[in-house]
């Protein structure tokens, strides 16, 4: 692949061989991954709240280091429902991070302090009109979430938002959601896309740290088996749907519609559904019973067996050069 291609802007950007980054997935992304993502050509990113503790993360991004060169970032929520936000963006600045890739919430304080210790910053976009806010901040690339998108979707199609983006800015766009092979890889960049940001495919990896059933899980599940709930997080967020997802439900019930309707309370709400969300997930990740609830988006169609990740990364590359 020619580093020269106009269309490689996120090699370009950030110096990979491939341009995919492999999204940061709570309770799933973590240093190993990242290392092999690395090795492979690509890149990575890991959600901040995946560590109990800002030394943690501190610990985390050294031990990459240390093993491995290359660029890969962390992903903060922005929003106030991340009680540690201003401490992880913090960290991530004093260890430099290549760059932060920011979701729900203005990404202003971000920008302005990562760009000041040489940090580039992503931003998630669901539409134009955000996307043009955080253009205006400075953000160095957007990260546009489709509604095929895994874990918190957008509500446009990639069909009609890459296009959108790209006539409306000027930084690149890096499409997330919608892919799990080289061939929609180059239609996504064929659209105008930078690159694109993949997760679900690389949960089926022997590195991922998550449970042998939930892997299993994105083999024996395709498409068709994705649903959206707000269960989790008080945000819709898709979900494999098992026979315990079909159980439970994908709705808030109405005691918890009415409390985050209340202005006073909304914050507080959704910081502890937010908080009880993320318990059940990491439960879910780790658990060895089907009774679990796992995150994954419609790209596991593509996933027919566990793999090393630079064997998913290997294939990737072949079917993107075959549909160049």
């Amino acid at each position: 692949m020619k580093d020269n291609s106009p269309s490689l802007d996120l090699c370009n950007l950030l110096g990979i061989q491939f341009p995919v980054i492999m999204a940061p997935m709570f309770l799933v992304s973590d240093e190993k991954m990242v290392v092999e993502a690395l090795r492979s050509g690509i890149t990575g990113a890991i959600p901040a709240l995946n560590y109990k503790s800002t030394e943690d993360l501190r610990h985390a991004i050294r031990s990459i280091r240390n093993q491995v060169s290359g660029p890969f970032g962390i992903n903060l929520i922005v929003n106030k429902s991340n009680f540690l936000y201003k401490d992880q963006l913090t960290v991530c600045c004093e260890e430099k991070v290549d760059f932060i890739i920011t979701s729900l919430g203005s990404p202003e304080e971000t920008i302005r302090l990562a760009h000041q210790h040489g940090v580039k910053v992503f931003c998630d976009v669901v539409d134009v009109k955000f996307a043009l806010k955080v253009e205006a901040l400075g953000a160095d690339a957007l990260i546009a979430v489709n509604k095929e998108a895994g874990g918190h979707a957008g509500s446009i199609s990639y069909h009609d938002l890459i296009p959108a983006l790209k006539s409306a800015c000027t930084i690149p766009v890096i499409s997330a959601g919608g892919v799990g092979s080289g061939q929609e890889i180059h239609e996504m960049m064929s659209l105008g896309a930078a690159g694109v940001s993949m997760g679900s495919i690389f949960i089926a990896s022997e590195e991922a740290p998550v449970s042998t059933e939930y892997k299993e899980a994105c083999v024996n599940y395709g498409a068709k088996d994705i649903v959206m709930t707000t269960k989790l997080s008080g945000t819709p967020c898709t979900v494999i749907n098992t026979p315990y997802v079909q159980k439970v439900g994908t709705q808030q019930n109405w005691f918890e519609r009415l409390l985050n309707k209340n202005k006073r309370l909304k914050k507080w709400v959704k910081a502890l559904v937010f908080l009880r969300g993320m318990k059940r997930l990491q439960k879910a990740a780790f658990s060895s019973t089907y009774k679990t609830v796992w995150c994954a988006g419609p790209s596991i169609e593509h996933v027919n067996s566990i793999r090393k990740i630079k064997d998913i990364v290997e294939q990737l590359k072949k079917e993107f050069n075959a549909a160049s």
